[in-house]
């Protein structure tokens, strides 16, 4: 029964926390089935002047009935991330997980897009991690974006982290 408790605060937790929200700005077919890519972009909540570009997979009814597996997308995704306007960062997770910038459902209950900010203070960079979160069977596929503010004119809510 703790199990029970322990998976439905789980999904209670991360079934609202979607901090940013997207916006497709493409979607290419890839097959006869009706299958296509999706490309999404996202606006860091905290992050005033990047964009990330997401891609995912996103999969036609009848693949659905080709393949079985009615309610889940496959993991895959992709994410790039640039410099689209003066950047203004806000107040930050700094640890070394970062914090969750992101995330859409991509099953009917347990799976999960999701994109990461972490800062990486001794590059000074900001790397944007896309992965698929699930409650068992984690998936390892991911892709990585990273923003250098090198040389940029950057404004910081508190001072630069040093």
């Amino acid at each position: 029964m703790r199990g029970i408790a322990i998976v439905a605060a789980f999904w209670a937790a991360t079934a609202f926390a979607a901090p940013a929200s997207a916006e497709i700005v493409g979607k290419v077919g890839t097959d006869w089935t009706g299958n296509d890519i999706v490309v999404e972009a996202i606006q860091d909540p905290k992050v005033q002047g990047v964009t990330c570009h997401l891609t995912y997979f996103d999969r036609s009814i009848i693949d659905r009935l080709q393949q079985g597996n009615w309610f889940e997308d496959p993991s895959n995704s992709s994410i790039a991330c640039q410099m689209t306007g003066p950047v203004t960062i806000g107040d930050i997770d700094l640890d070394r997980s970062g914090e969750e910038v992101f995330n859409e459902r991509r099953s009917l209950v347990f799976k999960r897009l999701v994109v990461n900010r972490i800062y990486d203070r001794q590059n000074n960079t900001l790397i944007y991690l896309a992965h698929s979160r699930q409650i068992q069977q984690g998936s390892a596929k991911t892709s990585i974006s990273t923003v250098p503010l090198y040389n940029a004119q950057v404004t910081w809510a508190k001072e630069r982290p040093r």
